[in-house]
């Protein structure tokens, strides 16, 4: 729910007149943008705060790793949640079941104990079973990187076995997730790629502009075709093929960070409470240039545009299908 310091629906009849053309030139201005290559420091608030200094700590232990990798599998694995248990008894924020933690757990902050369940153990303890697995196989062929994630998913051997990923499935699913999943934690060099199905979301967007405000609201008919913030997002990229997950922190990991200065229309802009925490994000809008959003406000509002440059403007997210298709989709909607 957007704070009520945003700007009226005053602003939709001068956005109207320049939204086409705004968006024809961006992008036309944007064909010779070119991805620098990635990164490995972390961007603006995608880890939690308190767990940041362990991130970046530990996820410089060996070559194999980096700090954005280490929070992408972090995130896959628990959502940041230290208290995550799964079915199978993976336990903690790392989760780690109770075979691969007795030989492998690690006294991360000094105090004496190996505890699954606290962070300052958990985080150093998957930064150093990932080094591990990376030494038992940086002789076989390909990305060292690559078929260290393999060897976490389907063991050493099979890295081995097959001189690199097995040709297994959910082992080529996991090492592409969080491969794609660090590209949404590390801060980019130079700048992000133009999105290609943007415009077709805010094709989508602006069609719903005067559409009451629903909390829970995915536009269903069910919902008298009405959305909440993240409804609208969701479903504006659901037209061009792209599945976002329905929670607004979650839609900030589906691709890289641009900062404000190379905004796009399409990207999505998040705002928070709290700036140094991607977690308590609480709002999220469809960017449309201009210093420009098309969001779903809060409740007695409607669909309509509002300038971004707010207090609580936490950053943006590039949208790839790449990268919404490595979220998790089945939490429960904020």
């Amino acid at each position: 729910m957007r704070k009520a310091w945003l700007l009226g629906g005053g602003a939709v009849g001068m956005c109207l007149g320049f939204l086409a053309l705004l968006v024809v030139g961006t992008y036309s201005a944007a064909a010779g943008i070119r991805n620098n290559g990635g990164a490995v420091a972390l961007v603006k608030g995608a880890v939690p705060a308190l767990y940041q200094g362990l991130v970046e700590k530990w996820g410089t232990l060996c070559p194999a790793i980096n700090p954005a990798l280490l929070a992408a599998q972090l995130y896959q694995e628990s959502g940041w949640n230290p208290k995550a248990q799964s079915p199978a008894a993976a336990q903690g924020i790392a989760q780690f079941i109770p075979g691969t933690w007795s030989a492998h757990g690690v006294d991360g902050d000094g105090d004496g104990d190996r505890d699954v369940w606290d962070p300052a153990d958990a985080i150093p303890s998957a930064a150093s079973y990932d080094c591990k697995l990376a030494g038992y196989v940086k002789k076989a062929p390909g990305d060292p990187t690559d078929n260290m994630l393999a060897a976490y998913n389907a063991g050493a051997y099979a890295v081995i076995k097959y001189g690199g990923v097995p040709p297994y499935r959910e082992t080529q699913n996991y090492v592409k997730i969080i491969r794609t999943l660090e590209k949404s934690f590390a801060r980019p060099v130079g700048r992000v790629q133009p999105s290609r199905q943007a415009a077709g979301a805010i094709y989508f967007a602006q069609q719903k502009l005067g559409t009451k405000y629903l909390w829970g609201g995915n536009g269903t008919p069910e919902h008298g075709g009405r959305f909440d913030c993240s409804g609208l997002t969701q479903a504006a990229y659901r037209t061009v093929g792209i599945e976002l997950p329905r929670v607004a922190n979650d839609q900030y990991n589906a691709g890289p960070h641009p900062s404000r200065d190379e905004l796009l229309p399409g990207d999505l802009v998040f705002f928070s409470d709290d700036l140094v925490n991607s977690r308590a994000i609480r709002h999220v809008g469809l960017y449309v240039g201009g210093g420009y959003m098309i969001n779903a406000p809060y409740t007695g509002a409607v669909i309509r545009f509002d300038k971004i440059d707010t207090p609580d403007y936490f950053g943006a997210t590039r949208v790839t299908k790449d990268g919404a298709a490595a979220l998790p989709t089945a939490r429960p909607a904020e």
